[in-house]
């Protein structure tokens, strides 16, 4: 097994960023890396129960994504298991992922845990992931 762990500062409230974060309108904006467009989707994290997320890419392959809230701790933290799905649909694996939200002095710091993941090299792939997400949540934010 494996975790990974990701921190990233912005100018937000901590208010703000776990309304960002959280919430269905807001996660369309920056959850997955650029150049993906979403296929279909039901992913809101503001309230526990299950969730999913449907994209391709620029050369039309296909990436699913499913869990569940597991916890919302408003402004502080939201828990989701995550799997990822084969192209027969079957789930994969599942992770566990907690967003967690410390006020600073100059705004909101997001901590993102994504703990469990079968390898180093699955967790390698994930890191990458997220740090082009969280780039797209930047954008957004300062």
């Amino acid at each position: 097994m494996a975790d990974i762990r990701l921190e990233r500062k912005f100018k937000v409230t901590a208010e703000r960023l776990f309304r960002v974060v959280t919430e269905h309108a807001q996660l369309l904006q920056w959850w997955g890396h650029d150049g993906m467009v979403v296929q279909k989707e039901h992913i809101d994290f503001s309230k526990t129960g299950p969730w999913f997320f449907d994209m391709s890419d620029q050369n039309g392959q296909r990436f699913k994504m499913s869990g569940q809230v597991t916890h919302v701790d408003s402004p502080r933290s939201v828990g989701f298991t995550w799997g990822w799905h084969d192209d027969t649909d079957q789930r994969g694996k599942e992770s566990h992922v907690t967003f967690t939200i410390v006020p600073t002095a100059s705004g909101a710091r997001l901590i993102v845990d994504h703990r469990e993941l079968p390898d180093s090299e699955i967790a390698t792939r994930h890191e990458a992931g997220w740090s082009a997400t969280l780039v797209r949540l930047g954008r957004i934010l300062n």
